[in-house]
């Protein structure tokens, strides 16, 4: 197996990285995309195709509807055919045209929260209605309150859920009995299911997330599934994502709002980079999972050991670590800004994914674990100072 460099740190500074548009003093762990290299396989791809001086249209390629679904044969042993699958820019534009298709102005959306802000960003921003339930927290898990997402789809204007699969910020796999459950309820109040699937490539060694469509019948026919291949191959900035719909009238529906919206052609990279990571970036995302839940772990011991006030939810997906500090909490003290400007460190305040997130903050450990140990370094000098305010 060829071994790939998971401990260089580059400087990503004056790239126009999103994430590390920051001062010169300053560590970002708060955006979710990784600071690792990529597969030198991708790399070599994507060259080979701006080597080409001519940057025109591209249609979706063949290699594209084969990659996914020779990948969730091999991995899932489920059968996806060509005709119930669509190509999106991405996870985020697929979402707000399903909540443009499937709803009206003044219809309800549920989310489990806390969860990805940017689902509320697509729902209100389409004058929706976010409707909040919470999730239940019982020790280090989180799960469904059923009683309560059943009373949100009692309304008769609730008309969908987007469902975290696996779970952002907590890093929750979601059961198979949890997932079946939400399907024959979603079915019996007639509430379509939009599952964003972007982390269910990153999972702890030895454990798989469960694609919501492959539950049961039931899930595969009111559902729509919307993933990409960027979240795990660190390719955000190359857009290019997919769409699973397996009900006729669904798929159809969305088909349409995609390209009335047009966010279904691809760039000249799109296709080559979910290929090229579906095809040859294997071995780079079995020991990026290393990494990253390496680091996850270290992180919580370090915590457990160094900074007791606070409390790790290290769950089995994403690469994302969701931080209890409800301990130390002051009120009118904002502790991530606190943390910020004390120390330079940057994390994801957990009040921006809803109900639920207040006491919590957001760390992102896909990173060299240099950069973890400076984070750290800087937390632990920042929950100090705090304690002392």
């Amino acid at each position: 197996m060829k071994k790939y460099d998971f401990e260089t740190s580059l400087d990503r500074r004056n790239t126009s990285s999103t994430k590390w548009n920051i001062k010169k003093d300053e560590i970002s762990l708060s955006l979710a995309d990784m600071d690792f290299k990529v597969a030198t396989e991708i790399e070599e791809d994507l060259k080979k195709v701006i080597s080409f001086p001519i940057y025109g249209y591209v249609d979706i390629s063949e290699e594209w509807y084969c990659a996914y679904q020779k990948y969730f044969l091999n991995e899932y042993d489920l059968k996806i055919e060509k005709e119930e699958m669509m190509f999106s820019l991405g996870v985020v534009p697929s979402i707000s045209s399903s909540v443009r298709k499937f709803t009206d102005v003044g219809d309800n959306i549920v989310v489990l929260s806390p969860v990805y802000n940017i689902f509320y960003n697509s729902i209100v921003n389409n004058f929706r209605n976010v409707i909040e339930v919470p999730l239940l927290r019982k020790e280090d898990e989180f799960f469904i309150d059923f009683p309560s997402l059943e009373e949100a789809f009692k309304d008769e204007k609730t008309k969908m859920i987007i469902f975290c699969n696996p779970a952002n910020p907590v890093g929750k796999i979601w059961s198979k009995e949890e997932m079946q459950k939400l399907g024959e309820l979603a079915k019996k109040y007639d509430v379509l299911v939009l599952s964003d699937e972007i982390h269910g490539f990153i999972t702890r060694t030895g454990k798989k997330y469960i694609p919501f469509f492959s539950v049961s019948e039931i899930n595969r026919d009111i559902s729509l599934t919307c993933l990409s291949v960027t979240k795990a191959f660190n390719l955000a900035g190359i857009h290019t994502s997919c769409i699973f719909a397996f009900n006729k009238d669904i798929y159809k529906k969305i088909n349409r709002q995609i390209n009335t919206d047009e966010v279904a052609e691809p760039n000249i990279l799109s296709c080559t980079a979910a290929v090229s990571a579906l095809t040859k970036g294997k071995d780079w995302l079995y020991q990026m999972r290393e990494e990253v839940f390496k680091n996850k772990d270290y992180v919580t011991s370090y915590i457990n050991s160094n900074i007791k006030p606070l409390h790790c939810i290290n769950g089995d997906a994403t690469y994302l670590l969701f931080i209890d500090y409800s301990k130390i909490r002051r009120d009118g003290k904002d502790f991530v800004k606190f943390i910020r400007d004390k120390t330079g460190l940057v994390l994801s305040d957990g009040k921006i994914f809803g109900k639920g997130g207040e006491n919590y903050f957001r760390m992102n450990v896909a990173c060299p674990v240099s950069t973890v140990e400076d984070a750290l370094n800087r937390l632990k000098r920042g929950v100090d100072l705090y304690l002392t305010i």
